[in-house]
């Protein structure tokens, strides 16, 4: 069970990803949820501490991608604010979604880490691949309704992965 919902690392916040780590593990894309990761859910508010995580990735060499399940015209929106492309019609857990951002950044699945906040989607769909993955905590407590019953499930198994000593932070 663990080999598809157990991600990489754990971390507060995307602010929290060693860029250096990274690179030194031969990543050279990152693939990025947008609800709850980069941006609170249904938000298109971009803050300057965001801008800068992003130009200093790319200032490091990174090529990001935004893959999202949300709808397309407000992950179009985001994308251009962001300056970064974006994968829409996204499926999560499914791989087509993935493959696509690896398509946009030019990169294969050891060259690519994925970030998200969602065990059942996001790190479930990247570890399918073989992807690294970094899990990060939920910006906002706002979300799909039905995401909502879903985290309490995955809270349990975050809870168990944390008392089992299973979740590694940069």
């Amino acid at each position: 069970m663990w080999k598809f919902l157990l991600p990489d690392f754990y971390v507060k916040d995307i602010f929290q990803i060693d860029f250096e780590y990274l690179k030194q593990k031969s990543i050279k894309a990152i693939l990025i949820d947008l609800d709850n990761t980069l941006l609170p859910w249904n938000s298109c508010e971009i803050d300057d501490q965001l801008i800068e995580w992003i130009r200093r990735g790319r200032e490091e060499g990174f090529k990001f991608c935004i893959v999202s399940n949300n709808r397309a015209h407000r992950i179009k929106t985001c994308s251009e604010k962001l300056g970064i492309p974006a994968v829409t019609g996204a499926f999560k857990p499914g791989k087509r979604v993935f493959l696509k951002g690896m398509e946009i950044t030019g990169t294969s699945v050891k060259e690519t880490a994925f970030v998200g906040d969602q065990l059942f989607t996001d790190v479930l769909g990247a570890k399918r691949l073989g992807m690294m993955v970094i899990l990060v905590r939920p910006i906002s407590d706002r979300e799909f309704f039905w995401t909502k019953i879903i985290r309490l499930l995955e809270r349990k198994l975050i809870n168990l992965m944390e008392r089992k000593g299973l979740l590694k932070k940069f």
